[in-house]
């Protein structure tokens, strides 16, 4: 198998592993527990806290551990909302990932007002749509750094400074961003930062939320834990595990997936004359590509590639095996047919280059028979 779909979620790295393993041995203490077994996950929860902020360039007592990416957005989001007393106009995109569309679309009914920034036919934001769209309303501006289906890189230190100068709060969606692009949270403007561990080869259901020193946003679940912002046991294995991911972190890694993509790209387009890369004069994460194959329909092109050993996706993993197509890619303008004629390959530290030699080559072979058919039976019933 040749794993693409690192956008979805990515394997746990072996030193990860390895930690995780002293937990499911006999490590099982509660860190609110005064006994040993308590005090020694405790430990751990800190020294992950420590190890997290450590490679963010943040204090450990700006990170918040969540379940997830969306538990960090919505914390995030409702938090601002709720601390922003007299403002109720919210500014993001219409190219966010589902959850905080669904929960935006939510706080619209509930009387607040919401502004959707659109992007080009390439992917970019439309910046001076979004400057006009910040007023002295605005409580929060939120915008994803990195956008999970097609890799474009939203300038996301630039609107951080806009919105502050509006006196509105910035919160951005990282969870594609960090360990793809660099982060020094000490220097930058932004408030509020979600990322999620299993986009970093950490396990499912541990995230993480950055908070600005003196921003005091309301916790969404109440209790005393993660001083009394977010209620719940922590999850001492998965933090634990993020922890060791964080260290992990090369920047080194950019350049050599960019160069692995370029040669993809490169390589189904010269073969192809009917595929495009979605997003390709914008800029991207180097590890990300989403290519539309012509009219070719892309839950059919999945299907024989993975019988080939190749996974991909087609589109957000919360959204796929539906009929509907993406929400990102008809805001960039692709009609339903060019949108689902997409696919979404994602590689991870762990892609070799000789995976994507036989991926291109297995990528280019499906299309070009499954085109073929497509052709002869549009003969066929002409």
């Amino acid at each position: 198998m040749i794993y693409l779909d690192n956008n979805a979620t990515t394997r746990l790295a072996p030193e990860v592993r390895d930690a995780l393993l002293s937990f499911l041995d006999g490590e099982y203490g509660n860190p609110s527990s005064k006994n040993a077994p308590g005090q020694r996950a405790k430990e751990s929860v800190m020294a992950a806290r420590q190890a997290i902020a450590t490679t963010l360039e943040a204090t450990p007592a700006e990170l918040i551990f969540t379940g997830s990416a969306t538990e960090s957005n919505h914390t995030a989001i409702l938090g601002a909302m709720r601390q922003s007393i007299g403002r109720r106009h919210i500014v993001s995109t219409e190219v966010e990932h589902p959850a905080t569309l669904k929960l935006l679309r939510w706080l619209e009914n509930q009387g607040m007002t919401l502004t959707l920034i659109p992007v080009d036919t390439h992917g970019a934001l439309d910046m001076a749509a979004l400057d006009a769209a910040i007023t002295d309303e605005t409580a929060l501006v939120s915008v994803m750094w990195a956008n999970n289906e097609t890799g474009v890189v939203y300038p996301v230190e630039k609107i951080a400074q806009l919105a502050k100068s509006r006196g509105a709060l910035f919160h951005t969606d990282a969870v594609q961003a960090l360990g793809r692009l660099p982060l020094a949270w000490k220097q930058s403007a932004i408030d509020l930062l979600s990322f999620s561990g299993h986009k970093l080869h950490a396990p499912q259901g541990v995230g993480g939320l950055l908070v600005r020193r003196g921003l005091n946003i309301p916790p969404l679940l109440f209790g005393s834990q993660e001083r009394n912002r977010r209620g719940g046991t922590e999850n001492v294995m998965g933090i634990a595990g993020l922890g060791v991911a964080a260290k992990l972190l090369d920047a080194a890694e950019h350049s050599r997936l960019a160069s692995l993509r370029n040669r993809m790209e490169n390589q189904i387009c010269s073969a192809l004359p009917f595929a495009r890369i979605n997003g390709m004069n914008a800029p991207r994460v180097a590890n990300t590509s989403n290519i539309q194959f012509g009219e070719l329909n892309s839950e059919a092109l999945l299907l024989h590639l993975e019988r080939a050993g190749i996974i991909a996706s087609s589109g957000a993993a919360c959204q796929s095996g539906g009929n509907q197509p993406s929400h990102v890619l008809t805001a960039m303008g692709l009609d339903k047919t060019a949108a689902q004629a997409s696919l979404r390959f994602s590689m991870s530290r762990y892609t070799t280059a000789e995976e994507m030699e036989r991926a291109t080559a297995s990528i280019i072979t499906t299309a070009l028979a499954l085109e073929w058919q497509r052709i002869d039976q549009s003969v066929l019933y002409a």
